[in-house]
């Protein structure tokens, strides 16, 4: 697979939707991940991300333009023992309960199927981080429907055990803008994660998001020796 830019891929693509990137800095010291989410309606670009606890939630910018909280309203990132849950849904208290109960990854995802939001299905997408007596590994999951038919939910898991430094993968819901909306297709998509700081870093997954689609963005960097966290949020409403 070729390795790609953060830039080109998301500039390449006007409404990946919501986005999930896991992978390990440059120098090899830290876990990466991002998550984004953009918006096309009114409902979904009323949020903001806001903290709650070791993670984040979802939250209506403006409570009184909220139309439809159910499939927006979420915990995309929690955080049990030394793993870091990461999804665009309510999937996170799936992964988290499942995890908890001695579940793995998959398993605790067998209940749950894409969002029921005809005729887009749109897909679940989900990671996990784990950083364990200085090894670090992660897994990707997409629910998807089958071509755009609800009778069959295709359930596709990648995990990645040996993070090579200054690359990440990326998965998201749509592989572009359309009516209804195409879902992701393939693996996740190599990237190169270029040398810098958490703030640079920040900025150049922000800036490369469509302007006039993008909500807000998660990111986050584990030191994989200490388990010590560095959290960015950026909210479009302020």
């Amino acid at each position: 697979m070729q390795l790609q830019s953060i830039q080109s891929e998301l500039q390449g693509n006007t409404y990946p939707g919501r986005g999930i990137i896991i992978g390990r800095t440059q120098d090899g010291t830290k876990a990466f991940t991002a998550y984004f989410i953009m918006g096309r309606s009114v409902n979904s670009r009323n949020r903001v991300f806001v903290t709650d606890g070791d993670g984040i939630r979802t939250q209506a910018f403006d409570p009184s333009k909220m139309s439809d909280p159910s499939l927006i309203i979420y915990a995309p990132v929690r955080v049990l023992g030394d793993t870091t849950i990461v999804t665009n849904g309510d999937q996170t208290d799936t992964i988290y309960e499942g995890l908890a109960a001695g579940k793995t990854f998959e398993q605790s995802l067998r209940c749950r199927e894409f969002e029921p939001d005809a005729p887009n299905y749109t897909p679940r997408i989900s990671g996990i981080l784990n950083n364990s007596g200085g090894k670090y590994s992660y897994a990707m999951s997409i629910l998807k429907s089958d071509n755009g038919d609800p009778s069959d939910c295709l359930r596709y898991t990648f995990t990645y055990e040996n993070p090579k430094t200054g690359e990440a993968r990326f998965i998201h819901t749509y592989s572009g803008d359309g009516n209804p909306l195409p879902s992701f297709e393939g693996e996740p998509t190599l990237l190169e994660l270029p040398q810098g700081d958490i703030d640079s870093l920040t900025e150049l997954v922000w800036t490369s998001l469509n302007e006039d689609n993008k909500v807000s963005l998660f990111v986050r960097t584990i030191d994989i020796a200490t388990g010590l966290t560095e959290t960015r949020i950026v909210n479009k409403n302020q």
